[in-house]
């Protein structure tokens, strides 16, 4: 039933590689759970009170909030799944509520940071092109991790400075790149050396393989360990900063949305929260009311 499941959600729904490995990994958690603690694997027989169990030997187990509300929400489309094909009557996450929790906020790298990056004297002792160019794509196009490994060689358009980005969901964007940009992408192109099968990746490996995440992660931690002593570096938080700075030099919300590949205007929303006191500062000197407030004064 979960290959069926997976197998609808990859064909059907069209969702990333990515996303149906991580609901193989929930219902394949919660598979075992069952085996380990009902003696069977039969999700027809589940009820509110197993789901319930799960939550909480996750929480025993010390796995976040987040990831466990993750887990639920795997459940949750896998037994909907499971009631179109008739093979239950009703959910047992029917009931069960997601669980509340208080997001810890990250602040983005700031400008300096960023700059600090292409400093000599930041540079570690033996320079890797690769990994620079890694960073310096996802800062200046706001690409996800998934996005830049899948970026595919026919998607980099240097005449028209551009790259056509598959996002969740495969839905493609166009995001602009700038020159100095496409002439180090154009660079590495003349020393890439892709192994048989990877030919259509255009970032690939020293051993010409497409390049895996664990990869990707590592070289954004390691070089921005060298300018930043923020706690979260991660090729998400290089998204995030891509959205602030752009926020902060005045393009318009809407604009930054596309550039993101979100389906919604709420997603684009969360990076305005890092830029409260500027927007403070905008209503300060631009509203009226303020403006009248601040004469009083």
């Amino acid at each position: 039933m979960i290959e069926r499941f997976l197998e609808y959600i990859a064909v059907e729904k069209k969702y990333s590689a990515n996303t149906v490995l991580s609901y193989r990994r929930d219902l394949n958690d919660f598979s075992e759970f069952l085996l380990r603690t009902e003696s069977h694997q039969d999700f027809s027989e589940v009820d509110k009170k197993i789901v319930r169990n799960f939550i909480s030997s996750l929480g025993e187990n010390k796995v976040a909030k987040r990831s466990i509300n993750r887990k639920l929400s795997s459940l949750r489309s896998f037994y909907r799944f499971m009631m179109q094909l008739g093979e239950v009557s009703a959910s047992p996450l029917a009931q069960i509520q997601t669980l509340k929790f208080y997001a810890e906020p990250h602040s983005p790298f700031s400008v300096e940071e960023m700059e600090n990056l292409t400093d000599e004297a930041y540079k570690p002792i033996k320079k890797d092109a690769l990994k620079e160019l890694i960073i310096e794509t996802l800062y200046q196009t706001g690409m996800r991790r998934a996005e830049l490994t899948g970026l595919l060689l026919e998607n980099v358009d240097f005449e028209n400075l551009q790259l056509k980005i598959t996002g969740k969901g495969n839905k493609q964007r166009i995001v602009p790149i700038s020159n100095d940009l496409a002439a180090r992408l154009e660079q590495y192109l003349k020393s890439r050396r892709p192994s048989t099968g990877n030919e259509g990746y255009f970032f690939v490996s020293a051993k010409g393989r497409k390049l895996n995440d664990k990869f990707v992660y590592s070289a954004v931690k390691s070089y921005l360990s060298l300018v930043t002593s923020k706690p979260k570096k991660s090729p998400h938080m290089l998204r995030h900063s891509f959205a602030t700075h752009l926020l902060e030099g005045g393009a318009e919300i809407s604009k930054v949305k596309v550039l993101m590949g979100h389906s919604s205007l709420a997603s684009t929303q969360v990076y305005t929260s890092a830029n409260i006191e500027q927007l403070k500062k905008v209503f300060n000197q631009a509203h009226p009311r303020a403006i009248e407030k601040s004469k009083d004064i």
